[in-house]
């Protein structure tokens, strides 16, 4: 059975990849960050809120489709 702290979470994590998909950076971190405010220890919200500001600092090309591809090992 999902807790509700879980549920919670998914839903501002489902919300806050859609404005990331939409490039809405700043949108897609509020959701996250109230994502990892439900469950503290979720891997992939801090991988977004991360990804979230880096491309706040350094916007993708305008055909940027979403994926990350690694420059590094």
């Amino acid at each position: 059975m999902m807790t509700e702290s879980k549920k919670r979470m998914l839903e501002r994590y489902n919300e806050g990849l859609g404005f990331y998909k939409q490039r809405r950076f700043a949108e897609a971190l509020e959701c996250f960050h109230r994502a990892l405010d439900a469950e503290p220890g979720d891997g992939p919200t801090k991988f977004y809120i991360k990804r979230c500001h880096d491309l706040m600092k350094q916007p993708p090309p305008s055909d940027w489709d979403g994926v990350f591809t690694m420059t590094t090992k």
